[in-house]
């Protein structure tokens, strides 16, 4: 998929009215039906199928429906799931890029990830008591990285008990094995499933602290698609599967040198010490010669979060790389404005660019995670950052990990929050 591009100057973007978003729209049945039967060669392909768990105490709605997100074939599940029935899915305003209408009536409510939105829940509000249709919302704001749950937002429980309706999760097993994001949304022939379940009742939900809100959804949010594929023997033979593997495991776990691992057919190569790993048909990392220090994938990935962190505490973290700056400013375009440089460090990130016209700092208590993709719309890896009012879309034009980005963001996240909870109960 691919998204409009205009190059325009900095200071005309500034002057793009902001668009303005009307409130959601139940999607009518003809849209249902139709996103339902473009969803069925998908489906058909990967043999899906789905269980029910506890939904005898979910009544007949409307609900909120928490899901994980893998890859595109999330829509098409969901379409599955709940056809005939009406909901609005929670939808990021780049995906409203020349197709506002079409969104508008399929029920999008757009919003900006990890930007605080008091809007996104009135109208999740007015959707669920007005138009009685139900919401769907990826909690991750993302896809995942290395196939288990990315960053969750704190406190969800506090608008849970603010819906008061059932709330319903959709986790998908096979959605992330068959079209990685890391292989740049390849299609493999994985067969996908799902469960359906029912996790919070409104009486559950007004007897439970947000802190055991937290904790349900915590759990039910606890997947690890490569070791279900070990336990499950689900074959991937494809010749590419460890193309782009380096997006994901960017530093080499033999010299810890960072952004010189290679992800090539089947083999993840370190082009600094020589390190080879083949990865097999069920997902695992042998080392051609010598030690297999990781065979595991996401054990690999959270070493590179402990890294990340300990780089922090020592203060030693730091990005600093050149960019080129994309913003979305209205429905009609990704305007790339000019290049810059991001940097990134205990302090958060700082933006400056476009001849000496761009200066934006961003603290890492501004949010829970970070948008960072890859290969987004097929323009290349990305950074976004921003507040409610201008997100910029950060296209390194250096070798660097946005994945050590997402991971060294996340970190701070906790430690700076927690050093202002001390603070505040000091």
């Amino acid at each position: 998929m691919k998204i409009k591009i205009k190059h325009f100057p900095f200071d005309e973007v500034l002057k793009i009215k902001k668009p303005q978003f009307g409130r959601p729209k139940r999607p009518n049945l003809l849209f249902r039906t139709l996103i339902r039967l473009l969803s069925i060669p998908d489906l058909l392909a990967t043999r899906f199928k789905y269980t029910k768990i506890n939904m005898e105490n979910a009544g007949n709605g409307p609900y909120l429906i928490l899901m994980n997100h893998s890859s595109f074939i999330d829509l098409e599940i969901a379409s599955k799931i709940f056809y005939p029935h009406p909901y609005c899915i929670v939808s990021t305003v780049d995906g409203f890029v020349g197709k506002k209408w079409l969104m508008h009536q399929i029920g999008c409510i757009p919003t900006q990830k990890y930007v605080t939105d008091l809007k996104l829940i009135t109208d999740i509000l007015h959707t669920l008591q007005k138009k009685k249709t139900s919401v769907l919302m990826y909690p991750e704001a993302g896809y995942s990285f290395d196939g288990t749950a990315t960053a969750l937002p704190r406190r969800l429980g506090t608008l849970l008990k603010k819906l008061n309706v059932p709330v319903l999760t959709v986790i998908t097993d096979g959605a992330f094995l068959r079209q990685p994001l890391y292989n740049c949304l390849k299609k493999r022939k994985v067969k996908v499933t799902a469960e359906l379940k029912c996790i919070l009742t409104p009486e559950e939900i007004a007897k439970s602290s947000i802190e055991e809100i937290d904790r349900i959804i915590d759990e039910a949010f606890t997947f690890d698609a490569f070791k279900s594929q070990l336990e499950t023997k689900t074959v991937i033979d494809t010749p590419d599967r460890a193309d782009g593997l380096e997006r994901i495991l960017y530093k080499c776990a033999e010299c810890e040198a960072e952004n010189q691992m290679v992800g090539k057919g089947i083999t993840l190569t370190c082009k600094n010490c020589g390190k080879s790993y083949e990865m097999d048909i069920y997902g695992r990392l042998k080392a051609v010669d010598g030690k297999t220090k990781f065979s595991h994938i996401p054990d690999w990935y959270n070493w590179e979060r402990e890294c990340v962190r300990q780089e922090i505490i020592d203060g030693k973290y730091n990005l600093d790389c050149d960019v080129e700056i994309g913003i979305i400013a209205d429905t009609k375009a990704l305007y790339i404005v000019g290049d810059g440089t991001l940097k990134h460090n205990e302090n958060g990130f700082t933006l400056t660019g476009c001849d000496g016209r761009l200066e934006y700092s961003q603290p890492p208590t501004a949010s829970f995670g970070l948008n960072a993709d890859y290969y987004w719309y097929e323009i290349g890896d990305v950074i976004s950052i921003g507040n409610k009012e201008r997100l910029f879309y950060c296209f390194p034009k250096t070798n660097i990990s946005v994945a050590k980005a997402r991971l060294a963001h996340e970190e701070l996240y906790k430690i700076k929050s927690s050093q202002r909870h001390k603070k505040i109960t000091v």
